[in-house]
């Protein structure tokens, strides 16, 4: 879950050089990018799942190699 209050600082800055209409309250925008950018967050999530496990036949030497390379130890 995006912290809402990140955010919305991150869209104050992105948009503002942008005439936000009238009628699209700030908090409402600011919940529906967060929806947007979960949804997409959890396909990613999914995608690099398989890529990572190979298709749910995990090369667990790969991923010791991974793991090493991630902790400096290589």
């Amino acid at each position: 879950m995006l912290d809402r209050k990140a955010v919305r600082e991150f869209l104050d800055e992105e948009l503002k050089e942008t005439e936000v209409p009238d009628d699209i309250f700030k908090k409402a925008l600011v919940e529906s990018f967060c929806k947007y950018v979960e949804d997409d967050y959890y396909e990613w999530l999914k995608d690099n799942f398989k890529s990572f496990f190979n298709c749910g036949n995990p090369d667990w030497q790969w991923i010791r190699e991974r793991i090493k390379k991630y902790r400096g130890m290589t």
